[in-house]
């Protein structure tokens, strides 16, 4: 018996299509992020100069990707607009990188991180928790925690789009009104004068702090050295506010997609920047940035070494006293369950768009009844689980970012390839500064991306996040054929 028996319906509004951006862009990172970003550019001037670049580039992205959204607004989403411009091989490219690492590892260091802040309330979940060990392979209470929520986010995305999206709504405007509580509440009674001080009496010279448990001095930056500090420091601040592109793998669900795509990704990305840059200042406003990694006080470990890098629960305790870390806790459960959902949701329509093209497992090319490509759903569940078993998720994001933005770059060159190739094609929305604010984005990203490439931290894994890419080369050449072959006929 066929498992294709259902059919996409249009079910998301532009209400879910914005809950749906805000509620996979805001995770974990924003709470975290902050600490290694004050560590790398050393001052109060230059982190708030971080989340401002990061938020002008995701705006820029958005504003300009929304051209190949309307223009194209099929289930698949980018991988679509990357087969329209450059063909198959791009697109496997980016579907390939997309299952293996992208999507995949952000759901699974998604839910690590869940289970990491369920610790808080319930500290039998815990790294330190293991449960059995075969040779050198641990597994943990968080693991196992981490495992279950992929699979019960995955069961309920499985019964349909009105499952998933419900969830999201309820999530998303649950942490949003969270997070403007949480500034509001930052701004009327966290307010410290010493940290005030300490923080913007000289907001731009710059030293670079030793991570945790490294003995090191402080170091000077300027120059070349503090863009690159800036640039490396860019990877926590702009995987906080990745995932915005992720409504667009669900074109064939949503309302009126041509304009509700659009809309969607520019309002739903402008909330979150500013809430972030919001966030940011409050940090600033209650905590001094610099500190001790031995100090025993909250102020005296500072934004630099918040315990755990847990920058807003620092916030939270010395705003609300002890109870703050338990708020903050519940806050992050939510956000990080909601993220999940919405990235989970989302994922599953790009491999299936892959499997019709016959470049993916032709069994992944069938909606079940509920009108969901589930057993897409369930092999990405399967993948994203075995990296939670993996142990690799934090390194897996090191991988993650350096791949997301160089598709990005890609896919916004794809602008300037379909205007060429395609100049009659119709456009309900043309990318608004074209050409200037797209040839921005491309430029500031590869920069980036270079930077990623040669900084000392980061170009291992940068390196070996390329190489991943041009691995599925042969692979497309080995196993294209072979799943084209393999789709059954129409």
């Amino acid at each position: 018996m066929p498992e294709q028996q259902g059919h996409f319906k249009r079910a998301i509004t532009l209400f879910d299509a914005i809950m749906l951006v805000t509620g996979s862009m805001i995770g974990s990172g924003i709470f975290i992020v902050s600490a290694n970003i004050a560590r790398q550019v050393g001052s109060a001037g230059w982190l708030l100069v971080v989340w401002l670049l990061t938020g002008f580039i995701t705006m820029a992205g958005a504003i300009s990707y929304g051209e190949l959204a309307s223009m194209f607004p099929k289930v698949g989403g980018q991988y679509v607009y990357l087969r329209e411009a450059f063909g198959r091989l791009t697109a496997f490219l980016y579907g390939w990188t997309l299952f293996l690492v992208i999507q995949t590892g952000v759901i699974a260091a998604v839910a690590v991180a869940f289970a990491k802040f369920t610790g808080v309330l319930i500290p039998w979940f815990s790294v330190k928790n293991l449960l059995f060990s075969i040779g050198p392979f641990d597994f943990s209470s968080v693991q196992l925690l981490a495992i279950i929520l992929i699979v019960v986010i995955t069961a309920i995305n499985a019964r349909g789009v009105q499952a998933g999206k419900l969830i999201q709504n309820v999530l998303g405007s649950t942490k949003l009104i969270a997070l403007a509580l949480l500034i509001i509440l930052g701004v009327a009674f966290g307010i410290n004068s010493e940290a005030i001080q300490a923080n913007f009496h000289d907001l731009w010279t710059s030293t670079r702090h030793a991570a945790p448990g490294i003995t090191a001095a402080t170091t000077p930056i300027n120059g070349s050295a503090l863009l690159i500090a800036i640039g490396m420091a860019m990877s926590g601040s702009l995987f906080s506010s990745d995932s915005w592109n992720n409504i667009g793998f669900a074109g064939e669900e949503i309302q009126n997609p041509e304009r509700t795509l659009v809309r969607s990704m520019a309002i739903g990305t402008a909330i979150v920047t500013a809430l972030y840059i919001l966030i940011n200042i409050v940090y600033l406003l209650v905590l001094p940035l610099e500190g001790s990694p031995e100090a025993t006080t909250i102020a005296g470990r500072g934004i630099m070494y918040a315990t755990d890098d847990r920058v807003a629960t620092a916030v939270a305790e010395s705003v609300l006293g002890p109870a703050g870390a338990y708020v903050l806790a519940v806050l992050i459960m939510l956000s990080t369950f909601g993220a999940n959902n919405g990235i989970i949701l989302s994922g599953a329509r790009a491999y299936f768009a892959m499997a019709k093209d016959g470049l993916f497992f032709p069994g992944l090319a069938q909606l079940n009844r509920a009108g969901v490509p589930g057993r897409a759903l369930w092999v990405q569940c399967l993948w994203a689980c075995l990296l939670c078993l993996s142990g690799s998720y934090g390194q897996l994001l090191d991988y993650v970012m350096f791949s997301v933005i160089l598709f990005y770059v890609v896919t916004i060159i794809g602008i300037f390839v379909l205007r060429r190739t395609r100049p009659d094609a119709p456009r309900p929305y043309r990318a608004w500064g074209y050409p200037v604010l797209p040839l921005l984005y491309v430029v500031l990203s590869s920069t980036f991306c270079i930077i990623l490439l040669i900084a000392p931290d980061t170009a291992e894994f940068s390196r070996r996040g390329l190489l991943l890419v041009a691995v599925g080369v042969p692979v497309y050449f080995l196993f294209g054929k072979r799943f084209a072959n393999k789709q059954p006929a129409e």
